[in-house]
């Protein structure tokens, strides 16, 4: 019998594993007119500003199976783009390599629509790297759509 995965509010305790798995989220985005490194040093940068500075409200979640942490969310308010309501945005999203697969990530999304619906929104954003078609198709399935596309040209 697979023991349950349980979703709580993250502690400060819990920053170590959300910052250990900044290289896994780095190493997804394949961007070849950046370096490995600076990726990397962009997304530790991110992750702990959205850990200490994230716009409120905002709520860090981690699933967890007895007590070994596997994932995290971290989602605030954010004003959407093209209507400026306020909505929310799943700031990031992390699974460990070890729990992919187990439907995780779907209930750290469940958690933070039912945050989101608690603050009133009607929207939930997020961005993804391009190249990461794996998280694309993974939003998707979840009911997310395509919206906007930023895209970039190296001059040489």
């Amino acid at each position: 019998m697979t023991k349950p995965i349980n979703i709580r509010k993250a502690l400060n305790s819990d920053h170590d594993f959300i910052l250990s798995l900044s290289p896994d989220l780095a190493n997804v985005a394949k961007l070849s007119w950046h370096s490995d490194n600076t990726v990397l040093q962009m997304q530790d940068k991110y992750a702990l500003e959205m850990l200490n500075n994230a716009p409120e409200p905002n709520i860090t979640l981690i699933a967890e199976q007895d007590g070994t942490p596997l994932g995290f969310i971290l989602a605030s308010s954010h004003k959407d783009d093209i209507s400026e309501e306020m909505c929310g945005t799943v700031n990031l999203l992390a699974v460990s390599s070890s729990a992919q697969k187990m439907g995780v990530g779907k209930l750290l999304i469940n958690s933070v629509e039912q945050w989101a619906k608690n603050q009133s929104y009607r929207l939930l954003h997020l961005e993804v790297f391009a190249n990461n078609s794996n998280a694309q198709r993974f939003y998707e399935n979840l009911g997310f759509e395509p919206e906007m596309l930023n895209m970039i040209k190296p001059l040489k």
